[in-house]
C-alpha cells in the first residue's frame, strides 16, 4: 500500500514516537534515547506507507517482517506498536526496561507481540533478516501459483552504524547479493556516532561502494526527509533482482537542542531538563506519555485500512488452499512442522546394523530425514562433504533457483547461525547448518540467540576431537563441546553409534522449542554391542546402562568415540578382577534433567564414578561429584596420527584401565 500520510502527519507520528521514547528513557533511567529519536522518521515513513501488518493476527504467514537490528533502540519498536494497534498499552512503556514488562532492554522474540527478532549483539540482526528472506524466496517457489501468490511479502529492517561495524554484517550482505534477495530492504540509520564518539575514530570506510560490491541496490536519502526517505523505499521494492540498502543521514537524538548529533545520547538519558527543551524545539505541548487523539485516529486509520488487504488475502488464501490440494498439505506440513508418527522408527531403520564414523551415520539419518520432512533444508559453511550435509536430490538453492533444499554459505560461520536463526523464525522451514565442531566457536553468537529465542536450529558439528589428527591443535577441540553444554536450552547430543546418531536426529527434529547440537566424529566407530532386548529408545533418556557387570563396583561413563573405548576399558578391568559397568551419556543435559531415582538407578551410592571424554571434563562435573573421577584431554591438542595422539593423550584402553584400577583401589 502506498503511504497515506502527509507529510505533516507524518512529522507529528514521528515526534511523537521521539517523546514517547525519551519519556520512557527518563522514567527507567536507563536506555538509548538517541536511536529511536534520530530514526523516528524514516521509520514512521515505512510503517505508515508500506509495511503489510496485522496487530489483531502478529503470525499471519504474509505479514512484512520488521527486524529492528539496532535493538538498543528498542524503544523505537515498542513505540511504533504502541501507535499501531498491537498489544503495547502506554503502561507498559512506562514500564520500560522494569521487572516483567513487555518492554525489556532489547527487544526479545516471544516476549512482545510484535516482535521478529530478539535484537541487540549487533549485526546479528541484519543477519537474521537475510535468512528471513531467504526462506521468503524458498517459500514462494514451493507455494505461489499463477491463480493466487501466498507469498507475496518483504523484509524490512533497521540497521545502525554498529551492525555494520561488526563483521558478521559482510557475512551475511554478501550471500545476500549473491542470491539476489531482491525482497530485503534495509534503512541504514546513518547518524555516525557511537558510544565513544564519531565514528571517524575507528571507521572511515565507504558503506555504498561495500555494499555496492557485494552487489546490493544503494541510495542515499536524508533520513528526516518523509518524501525522500518514501520514495526510495519504493524504489526499492521496485528493484526485485537485488537486496536493498537506503542510507538515510540523520542526526541521533534529532530534537534535542543539547544532546543531537552528541555521543551523549546514545545510551543515557536526556535529562528532565533537555526533554522539556527537546518539547518545546518540537512543538510539542502534550503531557509525558499523551498521544493526541487525532494521531491516535490517523493510525487506527492505517491499520484498518490495511485490515482490507489482510481479508483479501485471507479470501484468496482459502481459495488457494481448495484448487492446490497438494500445495495446501505441503503448507500444512511446514508450518506446522509435521512429523509421522513412527519417525524414531524409520531413522533408526536407516542406519540398522551400519557401523561407521558418526558423521557418515548421520549423512545417512539425514537423508531419511529429508524425504519424511519437507520442511527440513539448509547447508554447511563450504564443508558439506566433510560434513555429510547435504540432501541427495536436494538441489542447491541459487539466485536462479530457490526450489532446493541445500543451502551452500560459503565460509562463513557466523552469518551462517544467524541466518538459520532468521529462517527459523520465518516458520516455514527446519533448519540446519554444518561446519566443523572447532569452528563452533566462530557461530556462537548466533548459537547462543538459538537458544535465546527457543528456535528449532539443528547445528551439525563433525571431527569432534584431536582424533581429526594430522590436522594439528587449531583443528582440534578441546573445549567446544564442554562449552556448547553450557549454553541454557541448547540440546547437545553426542552419538557413539548407529543407533544412538538416529535418536540424536530424532531428539533435534522433535525440539521444535531450541536448538540442538549433533557432535559427530570424523573417525570409525564400531555399532555397539547391546542385548538382544535393548530398547532402542533408551538413548532419548540422555544417558542410560549399556554394559552391566555383577555387582559393579566402578561406572564408567562417556559419549560418542569414547563410549567403546569404555567398553574395551571395562573387558579389561573385567580379566583383572574388577566388575564396570558402562553408561552411555550422548546428551548429558537430558540425563540429568530425568528423575533422581533414574540417575540413581544406573549411579548408585558405593559404586565409584568415572567419566572419559577426549576434552575438557566440567560438563561431568555434577555427574562426577567431588570423589570422581575423570579422564580425558584438558590442553591443546598437536599434530599427528589419531593412533599416536591416543596414546599420548593416555586415552588408550589399557592405559584408561590402568588410571581407572589405581583410583578404584585406593583406599
Amino acid at each position: 500500500m502506498s503511504t497515506h500520510f502527509t507529510t505533516q502527519q507524518a512529522l507529528r507520528c514521528a515526534n511523537a514516537v521521539r517523546i514517547l521514547s525519551a519519556d520512557a528513557v527518563e522514567k527507567a533511567n536507563s536506555g538509548h534515547p538517541g536511536l529511536p529519536m534520530g530514526a523516528a522518521d524514516m521509520a514512521v515513513a515505512l510503517w505508515s506507507g508500506f509495511l503489510n501488518f496485522n496487530p489483531a493476527d502478529t503470525t499471519w504467514a504474509n505479514r512484512d517482517r520488521f527486524v529492528l537490528s539496532a535493538g538498543h533502540g528498542s524503544m523505537l519498536l515498542y513505540s511504533l506498536l504502541h501507535l499501531f494497534g498491537f498489544e503495547m498499552s502506554i503502561d507498559e512503556l512506562k514500564n520500560f526496561r522494569q521487572w516483567g514488562s513487555k518492554t525489556p532492554g532489547h527487544p526479545e522474540f516471544g516476549h512482545t507481540p510484535g516482535v521478529e527478532v530478539t535484537s541487540g549483539p549487533l549485526g546479528q540482526g541484519f543477519a537474521n533478516g537475510v535468512g528471513m528472506a531467504l526462506a521468503a524466496k524458498m517459500a514462494a517457489e514451493r507455494f505461489n501459483t499463477a491463480d493466487f501468490s501466498p507469498v507475496t511479502h518483504r523484509i524490512f529492517a533497521l540497521v545502525g552504524d554498529g551492525d555494520l561495524q561488526e563483521g558478521i554484517s559482510y557475512e551475511a550482505a554478501a550471500l545476500a547479493g549473491h542470491l539476489k534477495l531482491g525482497n530485503l530492504i534495509y534503512l541504514y540509520d546513518s547518524n555516525s556516532i557511537t558510544i565513544e564518539g564519531k565514528t571517524g575514530l575507528a571507521w572511515s570506510e565507504d558503506v555504498a561502494k561495500r555494499f555496492e560490491a557485494a552487489g546490493w541496490h544503494i541510495q542515499q536519502v536524508d533520513g528526516h526527509d518523509h518524501d525522500q526517505v518514501s520514495a526510495a523505499i519504493r524504489s526499492g521494492i521496485d528493484e526485485t533482482e537485488k537486496p536493498s540498502l537506503i542510507i538515510a543521514t540523520t542526526h541521533i537524538a534529532y530534537g534535542a537542542p543539547g544532546k543531537q548529533d552528541s555521543s551523549g545520547a546514545h545510551g543515557s538519558p536526556l535529562g528532565k531538563d533537555e526533554i522539556e527543551a527537546t518539547r518545546f524545539n518540537l512543538g510539542w505541548t502534550e503531557p509525558p506519555f499523551t498521544v493526541p487523539e487525532d494521531l491516535k485516529r490517523l493510525c487506527a486509520d492505517r491499520v484498518t485500512a490495511l485490515k482490507t488487504g489482510y481479508d483479501n488475502w485471507q479470501a484468496g488464501f482459502k481459495t488457494w488452499r481448495t484448487a492446490n490440494p497438494e500445495k495446501a498439505a505441503l503448507w500444512d506440513n511446514t508450518w506446522q512442522k509435521q512429523m509421522p508418527d513412527n519417525l524414531a522408527d524409520e531413522l533408526l531403520a536407516a542406519v540398522s546394523g551400519k557401523d561407521g564414523a558418526t558423521r557418515s551415520l548421520s549423512g545417512t539419518v539425514l537423508q531419511k530425514a529429508a524425504a519424511l520432512l519437507p520442511a527440513l533444508a539448509g547447508g554447511s559453511a563450504d564443508l558439506s562433504p566433510s560434513n555429510n550435509s547435504d540432501i541427495k536430490g536436494g538441489l542447491s538453492v541459487q539466485a536462479a533457483d530457490f526450489g532446493g533444499r541445500n543451502l551452500h554459505f560459503g565460509i562463513r560461520e557466523h552469518a551462517m547461525g544467524a541466518i538459520c536463526n532468521g529462517m527459523s523464525l520465518y516458520g516455514c522451514f527446519i533448519p540446519f547448518c554444518a561446519t566443523f565442531l572447532v569452528f563452533s566457536d566462530y557461530c556462537r553468537p548466533a548459537i547462543r540467540l538459538s537458544a535465546l529465542m527457543n528456535q528449532q536450529v539443528i547445528y551439525i558439528f563433525t571431527h569432534d576431537s584431536y582424533a581429526v589428527g594430522e590436522d594439528g591443535p587449531t583443528h582440534q577441540p578441546i573445549e567446544q563441546t564442554a562449552a556448547l553444554r553450557m549454553i541454557p536450552g541448547l540440546q547437545v547430543i553426542r552419538p557413539a553409534d548407529a543407533i544412538e546418531t538416529a535418536l540424536a536426529w530424532y531428539s533435534a527434529l522433535k525440539y521444535h522449542n531450541g536448538p540442538t547440537a549433533l557432535i559427530l566424529t570424523r573417525q570409525k566407530l564400531p555399532l555397539l554391542k547391546r542385548s538382544a532386548d535393548f530398547d532402542q529408545t533408551m538413548p532419548l533418556m540422555g544417558g542410560y546402562l549399556l554394559v552391566d557387570a555383577e555387582n559393579p563396583v566402578v561406572a564408567l561413563m562417556a559419549s560418542g568415540s569414547e563410549v567403546s573405548l569404555a567398553v574395551d576399558t571395562a573387558r579389561l578391568l573385567a580379566e583383572s578382577g574388577i566388575p564396570a559397568r558402562v553408561i552411555s551419556v550422548p546428551d548429558i543435559g537430558t540425563f540429568m534433567a530425568q528423575p533422581p531415582e533414574y540417575r540413581y538407578s544406573l549411579l548408585p551410592q558405593g559404586i565409584k564414578r568415572v567419566a572419559i571424554e577426549a576434552g575438557r571434563g566440567e560438563s561431568y562435573g555434577k555427574l562426577l561429584g567431588e570423589e570422581g573421577l575423570f579422564i580425558g584431554w584438558q590442553q591443546f591438542g598437536a599434530s599427528a596420527p589419531a593412533e599416536v595422539l591416543a596414546e599420548q593423550f593416555g586415552l588408550t584402553p589399557q592405559q584408561v584401565a590402568a588410571k581407572v584400577t589405581d583410583f578404584v583401589r585406593q583406599r
